[in-house]
């Protein structure tokens, strides 16, 4: 496990806008631990606020757009892409305007800026959603495809496809994220001079210019044509005698467009509201599919908030039975956690496996077994005891006293053979003896039990 991240002080950029062309300045402030990426809109009265997730995502054409109750924030996805790089966890954006800035079309002003400003680690863990099994959304009218297969780690894989002879098929790659920085940050967005006019015309791309995009000229139009274009777009006439990229810039990368492709994902798969752990492979991808996986994962989350704890039976416990006995005075038949697989100051993960052999199945019920929930949440509650002892000195001599037990909900019954797989996270920090814990149990990937503890810790006499 890792500690989730914030920024150790504020930061601004400043620029133009790509679509909206006006001026706009976005100051990136640290955030409490477990509040995500917020923005907040200081031009407007009240300054709402719009949490950085896929349900607010209203508008892909040219750009990820946040919508929330008509407050709307444009063109995200580069910042969102380096909070995302850097393992920012939690982050308030204080913006006065419509849109972030597209400073030069890359990300890597923002990358620089947050090096700069440095990270402060938060003592909560950081929770990754992990893939478990192929995940896989499609366009059939456009060819596009994400899928994202288990990893554990995080990895990305782009491939694009362009109708034209300057920029036909590229990919590329990116298996660490210690390699954003110099290999995809500073590659730059990218537009092609035949969409310009039909752009303007939606009333887009009011600020993009030869230095903040790539602009690829595949499609031979006369000089007057060309110029005509310059005019609409407010930017100095340039002479062009053969086709390729016209920008003021050259290349970075032989591949930067497909290399912007990947940042532009990373950017909107961000708004799932957790880091991800697995591979994924994007062919054509854009913000429209991106945006479709995104929130595909956002109504499993918010279906199950919490992710099973991932169980692999064949790596040894960090807490065996026999030391659970020395740290808790249940025996048998009392004693419900078999062995302990993940423990940090903040949380904890023990598995009971129920059999068909235990005293209490002989009246409940005899004819269809079912485990009490009482004893299930038992159960978690020891778990949870077992927690509050490794943050003492000396446990063997303390013990763990429920104060009360709140909002418990029982999903589904448990029944002989279930692996009951149980995870405890402190909801605030021990103080005094006093500590409270927000518990759920699973059998397989469904959450089966929850609810929330207060316990005391006690010497004994």
């Amino acid at each position: 496990m890792s500690n989730q991240l914030t920024l150790k002080k504020p930061f601004s950029v400043q620029g133009k806008g790509l679509h909206t062309g006006l001026k706009i300045t976005a100051t990136f402030q640290p955030a409490e631990a477990n509040t995500g990426y917020r923005f907040v809109r200081t031009d407007l009265e009240g300054k709402p606020e719009i949490e950085a997730l896929a349900e607010y995502v209203k508008q892909t054409e040219r750009g990820t757009v946040l919508n929330k109750n008509g407050v709307v924030i444009s063109t995200i996805e580069h910042a969102m892409a380096a909070l995302y790089a850097a393992r920012i966890d939690n982050c308030r954006i204080e913006i006065a305007g419509p849109e972030m800035p597209i400073l030069d079309g890359s990300a890597i002003e923002f990358v620089q800026k947050i090096k700069e400003a440095g990270t402060e680690t938060q003592p909560f863990d950081r929770q990754y959603y992990i893939v478990r099994n192929r995940i896989e959304v499609e366009d059939p009218q456009t060819g596009s495809s994400i899928i994202i297969l288990p990893y554990d780690g995080f990895s990305i894989t782009t491939l694009v496809s362009y109708d034209s002879p300057i920029l036909n098929n590229q990919f590329a790659r990116l298996n660490s994220m210690a390699d954003f920085e110099t290999e995809i940050a500073p590659s730059r967005t990218f537009v092609f001079v035949r969409e310009v006019e039909q752009l303007l015309e939606h009333n887009l791309i009011k600020g993009g210019d030869l230095d903040n995009a790539l602009v690829i000229y595949d499609q031979v139009l006369t000089q007057d044509r060309l110029n005509t274009l310059a005019d609409m777009m407010g930017i100095a006439h340039k002479p062009v005698n053969e086709l390729g990229y016209i920008n003021n810039r050259p290349l970075l990368f032989d591949n930067e467009p497909a290399r912007h492709k990947l940042m532009d994902l990373i950017g909107d798969i961000a708004l799932i509201g957790k880091p991800i752990k697995g591979h994924i492979i994007a062919t054509r991808p854009g913000h429209g599919i991106n945006n479709k996986m995104a929130k595909l994962i956002r109504k499993e989350l918010k279906r199950q908030e919490v992710q099973a704890p991932n169980y692999n039976p064949e790596v040894p416990p960090i807490m065996d039975n026999v030391r659970i006995k020395q740290l808790l005075p249940h025996r048998w038949p009392i004693q419900m956690v078999d062995k302990i697989i993940e423990l940090s100051d903040r949380h904890i993960v023990g598995l009971k496996n129920v059999t068909g052999n235990e005293e209490i199945f002989m009246g409940h019920f005899p004819d269809e077994p079912v485990m009490p929930g009482v004893l299930q949440i038992e159960a978690m509650a020891q778990t949870g005891g077992l927690l509050v002892l490794n943050n003492v000195d000396e446990p063997e001599r303390y013990s763990t006293y429920f104060l009360k037990i709140d909002n418990v909900k029982f999903r589904q019954k448990v029944v002989p053979g279930d692996t009951l797989i149980f995870r405890l996270d402190l909801i605030s920090e021990i103080r005094r003896g006093i500590v409270s814990m927000k518990g759920y149990a699973f059998v397989a990937d469904k959450i089966v039990t929850e609810a929330e503890f207060m316990a005391q810790v006690v010497k004994n006499k």
